[in-house]
């Protein structure tokens, strides 16, 4: 069943697709593959992803590969600003996209937070401190691509240069640990669908494709 969303705008207004999962999951694959779909469908989209381009998601970036060093809160703080930001920014933020019909495929959002660092701290305070986005705008769905620490770190290894700060396997395995339990956590106000990863890509496509469509219009 659909949950109550506080989506903005009125009847004509966007859905929010947020593609979750631990690093190497496939998510970007997902989201061009699902992009490509709603195109060919006459569906206006727009495609992001956090951390984004902004100055402080550049400097997200930076922390990510190891240029900048600083504590895990101040990480998780800056994740909260990059994030509001992306939603309210004039020039492309993502309410006002939605609010005029566009729907907005997104690569992380909040659940990211919620699982990565509630490894370091406390996951009340993380859902706390990322309160105001969620007050502001919840996704239509989650979509999680459910994937084996393994295979995402083989994924990682064929496709990057360089690893980033929490690209090692007992990370993943606590990070996706955590991913399902703010799940279960919050199950009663989110739609979430979990997918299974580990499969082939056009064949995952296609299950998210059937499950999205539940939701999105």
């Amino acid at each position: 069943m659909n949950k109550s969303q506080n989506t903005p705008g009125g009847a004509n207004k966007g859905s929010f697709i947020v593609f979750e999962g631990i690093d190497g999951s496939g998510k970007s694959t997902q989201i061009r593959l699902l992009h490509e779909h709603m195109k060919e469908n006459g569906v206006s989209c727009y495609v992001t992803m956090e951390p984004t381009d902004s100055p402080i998601g550049s400097l997200i970036h930076q922390i990510m590969t190891g240029h900048v060093k600083t504590d895990n809160k101040v990480i998780a703080a800056l994740f909260v600003a990059d994030r509001l930001d992306h939603l309210l920014n004039d020039v492309n933020g993502i309410v006002n996209k939605i609010s005029e019909g566009t729907t907005v495929l997104m690569d992380r959002y909040y659940f990211s937070s919620y699982a990565y660092q509630s490894v370091d701290m406390s996951l009340d305070w993380v859902i706390q401190a990322n309160e105001p986005s969620s007050s502001i705008l919840r996704p239509t769905v989650n979509v999680f691509i459910d994937v084996d620490p393994d295979v995402a770190l083989e994924r990682i290894a064929k496709n990057r240069f360089q690893r980033e700060l929490f690209e090692e396997k007992s990370r993943l395995i606590k990070v996706r640990e955590k991913y399902l339990e703010a799940f279960d956590r919050l199950k009663d106000v989110e739609n979430i669908v979990v997918v299974d990863g580990n499969r082939d890509e056009r064949e995952i496509a296609r299950e998210i494709r059937e499950r999205v469509g539940a939701f999105a219009r």
